[in-house]
């Protein structure tokens, strides 16, 4: 990866169009592609004029993925380099809430989401409101929120975690002697979390038997909430009791969001960075990916020796709103700029930090 502290020169028309037609002929037609290529050019060139640094999900599109991000990569990784870049405006392709994080490490930079409609149905499962509840139904133990939630969640929160570093997190606080974590607001990551560093798991609404907050009663357990991600959320075993009969010989990735069943019917589960990685590293016949379907046609293009499965139907309704006409009209019109509150960007940067320090 380059030094994100040094912007890269600006690829010509010519490089960009030849780079993404080497990419992107088994998934677009050629005409698109030359349409594409025209786009990122000018994008290119416009984030180099401003100083501008753009910063790429896993999950955009491959137009996209393969043709503006300086850096790609997932939510940690993202959130390390936006600390890390000279430039003055942050793009942020991904949804609102990374945008938030981004904005929460940098408050003195100008942080751009390119579309006003990038939310999450995850974000939106629970408010800071909600937060402040469970911290009274069980005082003293530590809140831990996934990335994937909105700022004032996060000031909320006491620390942060990613798909990746999740059971880490857990982990650390159990060794500072913390045997109950409320962990927010995944219910399938809390659950896949739970069973990797080998606790229970159980909602505030089912309190086991015990007095919610008594931690006499209450050892060592996960306590979740039922926010699910509306992507993840769909994939169901007859998925893979179908691939497996008719390609037995595919090896089957999932994202921690899915749920514990699909989980351990996988052969192997990650986050985004991970399941690329996996798939790089690993030689199969054939892989399906149990996550954000451009993902997978993402890792298709870098991978083109890689047999992947096109099975997936299930796009992110949030994150296909992040286009290349709209990231280039943002850069145009430095719009959708990310603004918080200063009280909350104090308080949701401590979390986000001692994220950072354990992993």
């Amino acid at each position: 990866m380059n030094d994100p502290t040094v912007l890269q020169e600006s690829p010509s028309i010519d490089a960009i169009r030849a780079e993404m037609r080497a990419r992107l002929s088994s998934l677009m037609p050629a005409f698109e592609i030359d349409i594409k290529a025209e786009l990122a050019f000018e994008i290119n060139r416009l984030k180099r004029q401003m100083n501008a640094v753009i910063l790429g999900h896993n999950y955009m599109e491959p137009a996209l993925y393969m043709s503006v991000p300086d850096y790609t990569g997932d939510s940690l990784e993202l959130a390390r380099i936006s600390t890390q870049t000279g430039a003055d405006i942050i793009v942020f392709c991904g949804v609102q809430f990374m945008a938030e994080s981004a904005k929460i490490l940098n408050p003195d930079k100008t942080v751009l989401i390119p579309s006003q409609k990038a939310g999450c149905s995850l974000a939106a499962s629970i408010t800071a409101d909600d937060v402040r509840r469970l911290k009274t139904m069980y005082p003293g133990v530590p809140v831990v929120s996934y990335v994937n939630t909105y700022a004032d969640v996060k000031a909320e929160s006491d620390y942060c975690c990613t798909s990746s570093n999740a059971a880490k997190v857990v982990k650390h606080l159990q060794d500072e002697g913390f045997d109950q974590v409320i962990f927010l607001p995944d219910e399938y990551l809390a659950r896949n979390t739970a069973d990797e560093v080998g606790v229970e798991f159980l909602f505030p609404s089912q309190p086991r038997g015990h007095v919610a907050g008594d931690p006499e009663n209450m050892k060592r357990v996960v306590i979740g909430w039922e926010g699910r991600c509306e992507v993840h959320d769909k994939f169901r075993l007859e998925d893979i009791e179908a691939v497996r009969k008719q390609f037995p010989d595919t090896v089957i990735v999932a994202h921690p969001e899915c749920s514990p069943e699909i989980v351990a019917a996988s052969d192997y589960s990650g986050s985004t960075k991970q399941m690329i990685e996996y798939v790089r590293t690993t030689q199969a016949p054939r892989y399906l990916l149990l996550t954000e379907c451009s993902m997978g046609d993402n890792i298709a293009a870098e991978n083109p020796e890689k047999e992947m499965l096109r099975l997936c139907s299930i796009r992110c309704p949030h994150m296909n709103e992040i286009t290349l006409e709209d990231t280039l009209e943002g850069l145009q019109k430095i719009q959708y700029e990310v603004e918080l509150d200063p009280d909350i960007v104090e308080k949701a940067r401590q979390p986000i930090d001692r994220m950072l320090t354990i992993v």
